[in-house]
């Protein structure tokens, strides 16, 4: 079978899919393979899979384990809610882990190669279609690749995609500025390395937490783009970076000279869609639902389409080897999309949430401030064990509307959607 695409969800799902016997050939369009950006956040739903994939230890030896997520008022710097990542760990039976984005590539990456993956660069995939007998891709190069089934891994500009759905990526209007801190720099000797945190302020945020056992601090920069909203084409300038963060507090500001100044990501989704398999060619990852990164599931989303097409690839075949690949597939179109459907719009969500301003900058504060710490309501349908059929799907939290807070009732439950 086919795998196109060389990111974090390609390989995990050729590594899934050799590990239930199947033969893997995975295209990938760049001259090597390899990942850009810096951090990346791995909750319970992610280590869960890796622990079955046997690679959990390694992906610990390469990251940092925190003990608390932290959010904070990014003008005034006040803790507004923390949740216990130890305590978390035990509900949940694995760790919150954050990891480089390159070292958690590189270990999806090396298990395939051990794996017996075929890997295949400089393969720039321009068309898909259904063939008797599978699928059939075509490079630009001119060459083709055949297989019983196509796994089109290929991220947020997918060509697949138009197979399904005639859309188009949905700007946001934000821009992330991504940065790493040497450990011998005093900002990383001022930074809790233990803890995760992000400070939310108006129409802007900003993220810290440690990386490779504390070796650097990873920074992470996001707002609102003027340029974007005005309909401008070069926006997300570093301008911009500065004017968006200038009252924010001082930690904020005084991490914004570390952030590489010379490129950014401006930040896209989709609208969720339903459907993700045409015949023999099944969507995976961004490809099926990029979302915007604020519950930090973008990956994992990504590992989880991946492992739960073994599983049912697993299921559905016969003592022989065959696979019954329109059962699995149609297993696999049964509860992936729903369950990234809601990631994708909570997810947008709880963006609006971290950039409110004036009034209800207030109240979602009030609101956070009164949460338990151990209140796991908002976390359980997410980070709990992935559900491999629909009806093992969690219900959603119940969102807490924001002028409760001004009605003077006590909130029990954490947060806001």
């Amino acid at each position: 079978m086919l795998v196109v695409g060389g990111g974090i969800g390609g390989l995990g799902v050729a590594f899934s899919l050799t590990r239930q016997g199947q033969t893997v050939r995975l295209l990938e369009s760049a001259p090597a393979f390899g990942e850009v950006g810096a951090g990346i956040q791995l909750a319970p739903n992610c280590t869960r899979i890796l622990d079955d994939y046997g690679l959990l230890d390694e992906a610990k030896s390469l990251g940092v384990v925190p003990d608390a997520m932290v959010m904070r008022d990014a003008v005034d710097g006040s803790e507004l809610t923390r949740l216990d990542l130890r305590h978390l760990e035990e509900r949940y039976g694995y760790p919150y882990l954050v990891i480089h984005r390159s070292d958690l590539h590189g270990l999806l990456l090396r298990a395939c190669e051990r794996a017996g993956v075929q890997l295949i660069n400089d393969a720039q995939v321009t068309s898909y279609e259904n063939t008797d007998g599978g699928a059939r891709v075509t490079l630009a190069s001119g060459e083709t690749h055949e297989a019983g089934v196509v796994i089109a891994a290929d991220g947020l500009h997918s060509v697949a995609r138009k197979l399904l759905v005639d859309d188009q990526p949905v700007s946001s209007a934000y821009v992330a500025y991504r940065g790493t801190v040497p450990a011998e720099q005093p900002r990383v000797r001022s930074a809790d390395l233990s803890e995760v945190v992000v400070y939310i302020g108006p129409r802007c945020h900003f993220v810290h937490y440690g990386l490779r056992g504390g070796e650097m601090l990873n920074q992470v920069a996001v707002f609102e783009s003027p340029k974007a909203l005005a309909g401008r084409d070069d926006w997300g300038t570093p301008d911009e970076l500065d004017a968006a963060f200038a009252d924010t507090c001082d930690f904020v500001r005084d991490g914004l000279p570390f952030m590489w100044r010379d490129k950014w990501w401006r930040m896209f989704d989709r609208d969720p869609v339903m459907t993700w398999v045409h015949g023999r060619i099944a969507l995976l990852g961004d490809s099926a639902h990029p979302p915007l990164q604020y519950i930090a599931q973008g990956a994992i989303m990504a590992i989880e389409d991946g492992w739960v097409l073994g599983k049912h690839v697993a299921r559905h075949r016969a003592e022989d080897g065959a696979v019954d690949w329109t059962a699995a597939l149609a297993a696999y179109e049964a509860v992936r999309p729903e369950h990234c459907r809601r990631v994708l719009t909570t997810s947008r969500k709880w963006g609006e949430l971290w950039h409110l301003d004036g009034l209800a900058r207030e109240q979602r504060n009030a609101l956070l401030r009164a949460r338990d710490t151990y209140d796991y309501s908002f976390t359980d349908w997410l980070y709990g064990p992935t559900a491999l059929t629909p009806d093992q799907e969690p219900e959603m939290f119940t969102p807490i509307p924001l002028d409760s807070a001004e009605a003077g009732e006590p909130v029990a439950a954490g947060g806001t959607a």
